[in-house]
């Protein structure tokens, strides 16, 4: 059969006709659909489409175990954030994406310690009380928490400046459902641009900056696991992350706290700074249809 511009996507579509899978199937019958109508729409050349393979081969290349550039393409061009919220928690705390640095194991830690390893930058406390839809604190949940030091960098982009574990920490809440930990302020940061990801931004004018924030992945028994960040309310570029990550409902203030018996009480001096928050998560029962 010959391969024409009206009967190429019928004839791609028929060949995957045998696929156990429904969904697999139904997913590459959407796909091929979608993008051919694209390449018909615009008029893809040769040199264009050799191009765009060009790019993806090189997003392949500069993924390793401490570096995720096919997260990285994902996350700006909106994707991660649209699969998201497509799939976010219907009442619970909103969702948003995981990014590219999760790529190193949190070491656990207890209630109250520190996950900042270098003694830099302005010292915070940060509060957490984990509970599921109805209100109810929920005990032993594990809060994985991640995020880069006060200059914008995580632990695995400098591995002879900032020993690997610096910004992380696997804590699990108490009775009541609380727990809090030490960190410094994160600051906002470039997303790498290095890769070809950077050249993508370059070439269509696009800054790479994102907000301070801090890293969560909630999971409690029962309950469906969420990904999300706190933002910090003042910094620069919450109008305008560049990966579409911010929702108002995670802009967290972190308040400046001059209150020399609270600093005592966390072992801190004055002034620091903290944020309170409350997490909800959705139990999985909400899922069923």
């Amino acid at each position: 059969m010959d391969l024409t511009e009206e009967s190429a996507t019928a004839a791609v579509a028929a060949s995957f006709a045998e696929t156990p899978d429904p969904r697999l199937r139904e997913l590459l019958e959407g796909l091929v659909g979608h993008l051919h109508a694209y390449v018909r729409e615009h008029r893809v050349t040769v040199p264009e489409w050799e191009r765009a393979i060009g790019f993806l081969t090189e997003v392949g290349q500069k993924c390793d175990d401490k570096r995720q550039e096919f997260i990285l393409l994902s996350d700006v061009l909106g994707v991660s954030m649209l699969v998201e919220t497509l799939n976010g928690q219907e009442t619970g705390t909103e969702s948003t994406v995981l990014g590219p640095f999760h790529v190193v194991e949190s070491p656990p830690r207890e209630e109250g310690e520190s996950v900042d390893l270098l003694g830099r930058g302005t010292p915070c406390v940060v509060s957490l009380r984990v509970v599921s839809a109805d209100g109810r604190p929920l005990p032993g949940a594990s809060v994985d928490v991640w995020q880069c030091d006060e200059d914008g960098f995580y632990d695995v982009q400098q591995p002879d400046v900032q020993p690997l574990g610096n910004g992380r920490g696997l804590f699990r809440t108490g009775e009541d459902g609380r727990l809090w930990f030490r960190t410094v302020v994160p600051s906002h940061y470039p997303i790498p641009t290095d890769g070809p990801v950077g050249g993508l931004l370059k070439a269509t004018r696009r800054h790479p900056y994102r907000p301070a924030h801090v890293h969560l992945i909630v999971a409690a028994e029962g309950h469906k696991a969420l990904t999300t960040h706190l933002f910090v309310a003042d910094s620069p570029y919450i109008e305008s992350d560049a990966v579409f990550a911010v929702k108002q409902s995670l802009v967290v203030d972190f308040a400046e706290v001059a209150d020399e018996r609270e600093a005592a009480r966390y072992g801190l001096a004055v002034p620091f700074r903290e944020a309170v928050y409350e997490v909800v998560v959705e139990p999985e029962a909400a899922d069923a249809g």
